[in-house]
């Protein structure tokens, strides 16, 4: 017997050598799986710099430069917090023969530095709150067209009208905000809905174009001739409306809320 354990000794050792497994009850099972997770968390943007425009006819396009046709110094900087109004074009409707008859004249192009095509006028508005929770955005035209150093100091009857908005985003499968055709109060004292993003809608940055680039006549002297305008946005004045050899301004303010539209 004593031999026998001895002899069972030197063959487990022989094993153990030659590399040799052995199994026992207390061995654990081969291979198996095991899972882990990853975790990455996002909270509401705080930066104070404004969002860069971008092209509106192009939003994947790198950020563009828009001219303020009446700021050489522009454009005013875009509103800072994560919810934003990043640029909103200045309109411009050109030099125009006095007439005595109705006219509706159409706005210029928004132009930009850096060689970048001219658009339709624009507005861009940018949420980055992380909560789908909608907003909404109005315009306010802050009185009638005037001039105070002439005569005739105001394009009395005159109506600024914004039509044909469409949205372009750069944000991936973005879910559209809504555009809203207006009429402008020239009294200042009603503000026009013009963008309306319902919850689930308008996370992201959106650029919200007003008409397009159509080539129009335009009277000069005794001819005619052909201009590209931006038909989204006119400017009717009346034929009895006095007016005198000077520019008209006004300006427009653009209101945006953290109050959810009505979408569609």
């Amino acid at each position: 017997m004593k031999n026998m354990k001895l002899g069972l000794s030197a063959a487990m050792i022989l094993a153990l050598a030659s590399g040799a497994v052995i199994s026992t009850d207390a061995q654990a099972a081969d291979g198996g799986t095991y899972e882990s997770k990853g975790k990455v968390g996002f909270e509401a943007n705080k930066s104070t710099n404004p969002v860069n425009p971008i092209d509106p006819t192009d939003p994947t396009k790198p950020p563009v430069k828009p001219i303020d046709p009446t700021n050489p110094d522009g454009p005013n900087p875009g509103t800072a917090g994560p919810l934003s109004i990043d640029y909103a074009s200045s309109i411009d409707f050109g030099l125009n023969e006095i007439s005595n008859e109705d006219k509706t004249y159409y706005a210029n192009p928004q132009t930009y530095d850096e060689g970048t095509d001219d658009t339709a006028n624009y507005v861009q508005v940018t949420d980055r709150r992380g909560t789908n929770a909608g907003w909404s955005l109005s315009v306010k035209q802050n009185g009638q067209f005037k001039n105070e150093t002439t005569q005739n100091k105001e394009l009395v009857g005159s109506t600024i009208s914004l039509v044909d908005g469409t949205i372009a985003s750069p944000t991936t499968n973005a879910v559209l905000p809504t555009t809203t055709a207006a009429k402008l109060d020239p009294t200042g004292t009603a503000s026009s809905p013009i963008v309306s993003a319902a919850k689930t809608q308008g996370s992201g940055t959106f650029a919200s174009s007003f008409g397009e680039l159509e080539t129009v006549k335009i009277t000069s002297g005794d001819e005619e001739k052909d201009v590209i305008k931006n038909t989204g946005i006119s400017l009717e004045v009346p034929g009895n409306t006095p007016k005198d050899a000077v520019d008209y301004t006004t300006s427009l303010t653009w209101i945006l809320t953290d109050a959810p539209g009505q979408g569609k």
